[in-house]
C-alpha cells in the first residue's frame, strides 16, 4: 500500500481513506475505512473518464456482476 499523498483525497463520502492499493489506466484504488472500522476499496477513476458518459455507461453495465466483492457495495 502507498500513502495518498499530498493528491488526496482524505475522504471520499463517508469513508477515510487510508492509502492506495493500486492504479492503472482506468484510475486508481484507495483503501478507507467505513464509518463502523469496516476497511474497504474505493475505485477512483480519472476525472477525464468520469466526465465520459460512455464511459460511465459501460462502467455500470459491467460492475459489479464482474467484480466478484462480497458484501454491500455502492457506487455514487
Amino acid at each position: 500500500m502507498e500513502a495518498i499523498g499530498l493528491s488526496g483525497p482524505e475522504r471520499v463520502r463517508p469513508y477515510r481513506v487510508l492509502g492506495v492499493l493500486g492504479q492503472g489506466g482506468m484510475g486508481r484504488v484507495l483503501l478507507a475505512a467505513a464509518p463502523d472500522g469496516r476497511l474497504v476499496a474505493v475505485k477512483q477513476v480519472h476525472a477525464g473518464l468520469a466526465a465520459d458518459d460512455a464511459f460511465r455507461a459501460r462502467f455500470r453495465r459491467e460492475w459489479p456482476p464482474r467484480s466478484g466483492c462480497p458484501g454491500p457495495i455502492r457506487r455514487p
